[in-house]
């Protein structure tokens, strides 16, 4: 009876107020598009003026009121209805990507029955691609014109950031032939290696997600000089950067020195307090005395 009781009593407590509810999109968005979240009570009548947004973002582990009018949250906007309040994101981004839920701050409702189920917001992107040389930054990049010397071994990477990773191949033009991989190995490279290659990168999951980046291999003649190709001119670049901060380290070294040797030039005597004129017993500054007066020096 006693247990009966309890259900009852409990039954009672969570059938005293509405439930919240999250409406959202239930699969991932695409980078860019408009999304709008609302949040509602199951019963109509309930007031839905204390309840607010929370989100709390893909690499954060707590959650975070979203305020309505935040410099913070610029990108969204909360839009306040009768029996409903709407969050609208007109860009969605990857930086949105994370768990949004409702919360209510009505004093007669505690965690967790104070918020509603949590709606996982997805967004699938990709970004530009990038070429990078191997044995070098990838932050540097290549040309859109490489160009090598003949019997070069040349390696082309491929990447970009993608939501998942992108399926890569390789072509060139005029051929008919596909090279399934990120990376493109040309060894000891001839006149016929010459010519136009595409990397294309394709989204696993939504095939509208697709770039491309072209490069062109020229190669050099046998005569050609050292600094004529790519190699040699990002040496060259290098080289003359390094030099140039040498210069400075050295410019300002020596400016210092001067500076510093120029103060202690013109630093005065040191007045050493220390040093007073020497005062004889017979003198009108000698200390009266009973013996008979001297002229020595008391120093």
């Amino acid at each position: 009876m006693n247990v009966l009781a309890v259900v009852a009593v409990v039954a009672l407590i969570h059938g005293s107020y509405a439930t919240l509810l999250i409406k959202g999109p239930t699969q991932a968005v695409l980078e860019g598009e408009s999304v709008t979240l609302e949040c509602q009570y199951s019963d109509s009548e309930s007031n839905i003026s204390d309840v607010h947004f929370e989100v709390s973002y893909k690499y954060m582990s707590r959650w975070r009121q979203v305020w309505e009018r935040s410099w913070c949250f610029y990108w969204m906007n909360v839009e306040r209805m009768a029996d409903r309040i709407a969050l609208n994101i007109p860009n969605a981004g990857r930086s949105l990507e994370g768990f949004y839920r409702c919360v209510s701050d009505a004093d007669n409702v505690t965690a967790p029955d104070n918020s509603s189920q949590v709606l996982a917001l997805n967004v699938q992107y990709m970004g530009e691609l990038t070429l990078s040389r191997e044995g070098y930054r990838s932050y540097l990049g290549i040309p859109q014109e490489l160009k090598v010397q003949l019997g070069e071994n040349v390696v082309v990477q491929c990447s970009a950031s993608s939501s998942e990773e992108p399926q890569y191949y390789w072509q060139k033009e005029g051929d008919d032939w596909i090279l399934p991989s990120s990376q493109l190995t040309l060894k000891k490279v001839s006149a016929a290696d010459g010519g136009q290659y595409s990397c294309i990168a394709e989204h696993p999951s939504e095939k509208s997600l697709i770039r491309k980046r072209t490069v062109t291999i020229t190669l050099l003649p046998e005569d050609a000089r050292w600094y004529e190709s790519s190699n040699g001119r990002l040496l060259l670049m290098t080289s003359a950067a390094a030099a140039s901060l040498l210069v400075f380290i050295v410019s300002m070294s020596v400016f210092l020195c001067r500076r510093a040797k120029q103060a202690k030039t013109n630093k005065g005597p040191i007045d050493d307090r220390s040093q007073k004129k020497p005062i004889y017993k017979g003198s009108a500054e000698s200390i009266e005395s009973s013996a008979h007066g001297d002229k020595q020096p008391l120093v």
